[in-house]
């Protein structure tokens, strides 16, 4: 029997449940589904609150994706659809949760999300995803007040850094810290197409770079990219990236070397999080923010 081929490009599944909320207290219990190209997240919360939230692949059928990560966050919690007062879906498939109530563009959610897993100190978020990058300027209620995005190509996204790991037998959680395994920074790779990368890299390799420096070309390649994105707009503190890619340290570190100003750290604006170690999934910040929006239109419809 053949040996099944190792997926490198697939990011580990997560979930999370918070034991401090009794969802059957609560007064508003929402749901937020951030349906995107790559992957799919899904955020419950109760009276405002991160009750819970499961982190998974988006699979072939987006509505199946909404229900599938739906029961991954409420594992074990004894909740259920019935449960829920109001569903926000967003995302590359938001139209397509079929028990959503309302769909809101990702702009608004990770706006909104950012704010709330970062502080309100936050002007600048960049959302870097599994087919596009968006710069978001929001004001200090995650209200957005101008963006730019780019999704010409996938070479400056997420899919693009997963098809290089699948190239180099790398699991991609563990591409950007390799890509530091280098003695002197080479140069990045020149194509800007996922495509024509993947045979620059492939030559590369047959020249006889090891792994690491291909890696390190591609994510510097990767980070300039954003860099020009960003350029867009005048990146202003405090500056929070969403998304997948933000879990890619050697993208990020390029990034902020590149612009002249530090990301801020992956942690809890709520001391009531950071401090009980809950764990901080950039990825969720879409579901978050779609989540809070369901709670004020909850309250606005007197649910």
């Amino acid at each position: 029997m053949a040996e099944e081929r190792k997926e490198f490009w697939r990011w580990p599944e997560s979930r999370w449940t918070n034991p401090e909320i009794d969802w059957k207290k609560g007064k508003y219990i929402t749901c937020g589904i951030d349906v995107g190209s790559v992957s799919t997240q899904g955020v419950v919360m109760v009276d405002g609150g991160l009750c819970c939230y499961g982190n998974i692949r988006t699979g072939s059928n987006s509505p199946d994706s909404a229900i599938n990560v739906f029961n991954k966050a409420a594992e074990g919690t004894g909740l259920a659809l019935e449960d829920i007062q109001y569903t926000v879906g967003t995302g590359y498939g938001r139209v397509n949760v079929p028990f959503g109530n309302r769909a809101i563009t990702e702009i608004a959610c990770h706006a909104r999300g950012a704010n709330w897993m970062y502080g309100p100190s936050i002007r600048t978020v960049l959302d870097m995803g599994g087919q596009d990058c968006k710069v978001i300027k929001i004001d200090e209620k995650g209200k957005v007040t101008t963006f730019f995005m780019n999704d010409k190509c996938a070479a400056g996204t997420g899919r693009g850094m997963e098809v290089f790991a699948d190239l180099l037998g790398i699991p991609v959680q563990d591409v950007g810290d390799m890509s530091f395994v280098v003695e002197q920074e080479p140069p990045p790779v020149s194509s800007t197409c996922v495509v024509f990368a993947k045979s620059e890299a492939a030559s590369l390799l047959r020249a006889g770079w090891p792994k690491e420096k291909v890696l390190a070309a591609y994510c510097s390649a990767m980070a300039h990219r954003v860099f020009l994105l960003l350029e867009k707009v005048n990146v202003e503190k405090d500056f929070a990236i969403t998304g997948g890619i933000a879990k890619n340290q050697g993208v990020v570190k390029r990034i902020t070397k590149e612009l002249g100003i530090e990301a801020c750290e992956t942690r809890w604006y709520n001391k009531a999080y950071a401090d009980k170690n809950v764990p901080f999934d950039t990825q969720i910040a879409g579901a978050i923010g779609a989540a809070l929006f369901g709670k004020a239109l909850s309250e606005k419809l007197g649910n």
